[in-house]
């Protein structure tokens, strides 16, 4: 059992003028996968924060070493760790941090450079929680016990790579796409590629010959059809996912491979990718209706590398970091709005119109999410360790972790505008 300690951080807000008070939290209160409910970055809660919004700490909960984000739904914390010489799927009372389950998901998984643990998040659907060990295999666990309901083991099945070649473990999260777990396989011999029944776990197609990257797929309609996009080692590309035909593709290359943020849906028939190592970042709109598609670029530049995080779409503007520079952009024009520090390789996610940023050192800011600006308005010492996990937010609160404990922020919206 996880051990709790009480600890309260009042995060203290800029002085802001006082109206009206905010309205109350809507819409889905659920995070019950990677990036959140529309897999974005968006929470679709409202009157979160107001116009000095404060923070307390419910709780804080040893975790373990890893990387992957929180994913929260009804009451329940679902997220995976290393401890001792063994990787587990775990899940975490919402309201107390008590754990309720760990399940086993295979050996301590290290590397040189990123550190030891799982990369993945676990994606929660339908009573059943899937989850991608950092040696590639897929879990499919009773979301109530964490009773194993089927595993497949990447590698032996379908001869994936346990990593590429610069060893830095599985790290995309499954997507869950009408009764099908989607991901990214690494095999060759047309096993790039994989769909698997939600169910049972049998494979259901299997496709393309990539290298791997690090990035999670996602779901878009454009041109009326709906299609699962990748971003592999080597291109952007679209299937179908229900047979996993190739839609479309977009050649990309990084070095080593690094492709690791994940694709940013642009409504209603663009995406958005970026790399680090110099490589920038790109928007590439996608024509064609039915069975026939096309890929264009329609801007690309240096001004967005995303390292790890993914970059957030917001009315019409990108929020991310271009290595460790925070920054927006203009979606339709790739040109820089602001920019500012202080964060290092943080990450963030967008809730309430605004943007809530952990930096790479523990440091936690919530700013609105305008082109004209970034202003802090609440700010606080969360960790005081390494954070490359993304925030999660559900129910009016706030969950972060680093590579040894978890923390729950409860949000109280400040009076006024925002």
């Amino acid at each position: 059992m996880i051990n709790t300690r009480n600890a309260r951080i009042a995060l203290l807000a800029l002085a802001l003028p006082t109206l009206a008070p905010s309205g109350s939290h809507a819409q889905d209160p659920d995070w019950p996968q990677w990036l959140g409910p529309q897999r974005n970055g968006i929470s679709t809660e409202t009157g979160l924060f107001g116009a000095r919004p404060t923070l307390e700490e419910v709780w804080r909960v040893e975790g373990g070493a890893g990387f992957s984000a929180l994913s929260v739904t009804d009451g329940k914390l679902y997220t995976m760790y290393a401890r001792g010489e063994s990787e587990y799927a775990v899940c975490l009372d919402a309201a107390s941090g008590a754990e309720l389950w760990a399940t086993r998901t295979g050996g301590r998984f290290a590397d040189s450079m990123g550190g030891p643990g799982p990369r993945s998040t676990p994606t929660v659907a339908g009573g059943t929680v899937y989850a991608a060990s950092a040696e590639s295999a897929i879990y499919a666990l009773d979301a109530a016990t964490g009773a194993v309901v089927w595993s497949v083991d990447l590698t032996a099945e379908l001869g994936s790579k346990r990593t590429n070649r610069h060893d830095w473990g599985y790290a995309a999260s499954p997507l869950v796409e009408d009764g099908r777990v989607l991901v990214e396989a690494g095999g060759r011999d047309n096993r790039a590629l994989a769909a698997f029944s939600a169910d049972t776990g049998k494979l259901l197609w299997s496709a393309g010959n990539d290298e791997p990257g690090y990035s999670s797929p996602i779901a878009a309609t454009i041109g009326g059809r709906r299609q699962a996009v990748f971003f592999t080692g080597y291109n952007l590309l679209a299937v179908a996912p229900d047979r996993g035909t190739v839609l479309w593709q977009h050649r990309w290359r990084t070095d080593y491979d690094a492709n690791t943020a994940t694709p940013v849906f642009i409504p209603p028939n663009r995406l958005f990718i970026s790399s680090d190592y110099g490589t920038g970042g790109s928007v590439v709109e996608i024509t064609g209706t039915s069975g026939s598609f096309a890929a264009r670029e329609v801007w690309r530049n240096r001004k967005m590398k995303n390292h790890m995080a993914t970059s957030i779409y917001y009315e019409d503007h990108l929020y991310g970091f271009d290595s460790s520079i925070l920054k927006c952009l203009d979606a339709k024009t790739g040109e820089d709005r602001w920019k500012t520090r202080g964060y290092h390789k943080g990450t963030l996610i967008i809730a309430d119109g605004h943007l809530v940023v952990l930096g790479e050192r523990g440091n936690l800011a919530i700013a609105a999410a305008t082109p004209a600006g970034f202003t802090a308005k609440a700010e606080a010492q969360v960790f005081k360790s390494r954070c490359w996990t993304a925030p999660s937010i559900a129910a009016g609160r706030i969950y972060v972790r680093d590579e040894s404990e978890i923390v729950c922020l409860n949000i109280t919206p400040g009076a006024g505008l925002r």
